[in-house]
């Protein structure tokens, strides 16, 4: 692959991130609006398709996020922070839609998908039980892999005995994985059910008729989500049925060139949070800190400076490794930040963990995604500290920890606090971080990098990602009994 291509890629991902910091720097502690987010739009726009790449692919990437941002123009100024979560959830609900209506035989194996749901009770409730009493420990319920406790691993056990097309299995697994078909995660109605006094056995029910809505009528179970949840930014079902308007011939022409449906559900939905949820009145508030803000910053640089350093050194030698080397980098950042106040990667884990195991008790109808960024941050730093302990090379690349030195707020902790015993305000600050690590690990990075993946590749499914992920969680704790990473459909 030439050098061209990966010299494209990083100039889209870094764009993509420069954007976000830069309002971010300039808006933090004021009001958002949702004009904020145009300089992130602006840069998506420069995104081509380069080499070898399907322009259909690009297109799915670039069309959703100014379909989103031009929407929300239309029907709000702001998105209040309860709401912004859920920004990235309203698309692939309103494509799964337009696919069942242009094929009718998507739409049948869907069915017996559906149906399959309701013949699994007890997969369905043995998962949701164990969710609800925390018997997998921190997970992420929408996990983009294939962790215990996650969506991705039910539908996979479920989809893996189905007798149905093995194209359609694959786009069935990936809606509900980087594609965000609804905000719904695997235990939530079951949860609610116990908490609220029914049986468990009224709770499985309900329990299966709610991801059989998830299925059978997306638009419509993200609509009851939201008006479960209280959400008041904007009219949900206007925004569905606008993207859809608006994006329909954007996803009958990927269609036609023969994109993967598990591409066409995957690709516009991760895309669109930059707007109005990593730029946003949520990150402008977490960001008025200084020391939270310079650890975005200066991880940041960390990736720019060791992504350049790969290409001028031609380490890469496929797309995965422009993407493994950003990721990467950016983990081992964080892991260095921890070792400056004195915390391993291994105390942070038994930490959160322990933490995680006293909120299931005190909280027992938590949020089903309430843990997810924590075992993401988890995850993170585990791999960082491997690569640093390691000599801080990830595909061959050294990573370039300078910044981290020369920034001077993250070297001078003691003037955000007293300064006599200023030894836990880094810290301090990625804890905060833990719950919202979205700039670190960086989503609008791995999303323009795997829009570039997939549009290498565009006839295979991108997501999930087939691979263990040797969870963090597992240090503790192995699990990996009850993963099927490595009998993906």
């Amino acid at each position: 692959m030439s050098q061209a291509i990966y010299q494209k890629m990083i100039n889209e991902a870094i764009a993509a991130q420069k954007a976000d910091l830069k309002v971010i720097g300039e808006k933090r502690g004021t009001s958002f609006t949702i004009a904020d987010a145009k300089p992130y739009v602006e840069a998506v726009n420069g995104m081509t398709a380069g080499e070898g790449q399907s322009k259909e692919v690009i297109n799915l990437h670039v069309h959703s996020v100014n379909a989103h941002y031009d929407i929300l123009n239309e029907l709000t100024d702001t998105v209040r922070p309860e709401d912004d979560p859920f920004v990235e959830h309203y698309q692939t609900p309103a494509i799964l839609e337009v696919l069942y209506e242009a094929d009718p035989a998507f739409r049948k194996s869907m069915e017996k998908f559906i149906d399959a749901i309701a013949e699994n009770e007890a997969l369905i409730g043995r998962e949701a039980t164990r969710r609800y009493g925390g018997f997998y420990g921190p997970t992420c319920v929408v996990d983009f892999a294939f962790a215990p406790g996650s969506t991705s691993n039910v539908v996979n056990t479920i989809l893996s005995k189905l007798d149905i097309d093995k194209d359609h299995k694959k786009a069935i697994l990936s809606s509900k994985s980087w594609g965000m078909n609804t905000s719904y995660g695997i235990g939530a109605a079951f949860a609610q059910s116990v908490e609220a006094g029914k049986t468990v056995a009224e709770a499985v029910k309900d329990e299966i008729a709610m991801l059989q809505m998830v299925y059978d009528t997306p638009v419509a179970a993200q609509a009851k989500l939201m008006q479960d949840l209280g959400h008041s930014s904007f009219d949900v079902k206007s925004y569905m049925q606008s993207y859809k308007d608006q994006m329909k011939n954007t996803i009958l022409s990927a269609v036609e060139a023969g994109v993967h449906y598990g591409n066409i559900v995957t690709v516009p939905a991760y895309c669109v949070g930059d707007v109005a949820h990593h730029i946003s009145q949520s990150m402008f508030n977490m960001a008025k800190d200084d020391v939270t803000m310079a650890i975005i910053e200066a991880t940041s640089q960390v990736m720019e400076n060791t992504l350049n350093r790969g290409l001028s050194e031609a380490k890469f030698e496929s797309a995965y490794d422009v993407l493994g080397v950003a990721t990467g980098s950016t983990a081992t950042a964080v892991a260095a930040i921890l070792e400056k106040d004195g915390f391993t990667v291994p105390m942070v884990i038994d930490l959160l963990t322990k933490r995680y195991t006293n909120y299931v008790q005190l909280y027992p109808n938590r949020g089903p995604a309430a843990e997810l960024h924590n075992a993401d941050f988890m995850d993170m730093i585990h791999r960082g500290s491997k690569i640093k302990s390691g000599g801080a090379k990830v595909r061959g690349v050294k990573v370039d920890l300078s910044p981290l030195d020369g920034n001077e707020i993250l070297n001078n902790p003691q003037r955000y606090t007293y300064p006599a015993c200023a030894i836990t305000v880094r810290f301090s600050s990625l804890m905060r971080l833990a719950d919202f690590p979205c700039l670190l690990t960086s989503e609008p990075v791995t999303a323009t990098l795997m829009t570039n993946v997939i549009a290498l590749n565009p006839k295979s499914p991108g997501s999930p990602a087939r691979v263990c992920k040797d969870c963090a969680s597992c240090t503790l704790v192995k699990r990996c009994q009850y993963c099927n990473w490595n009998s993906a459909v």
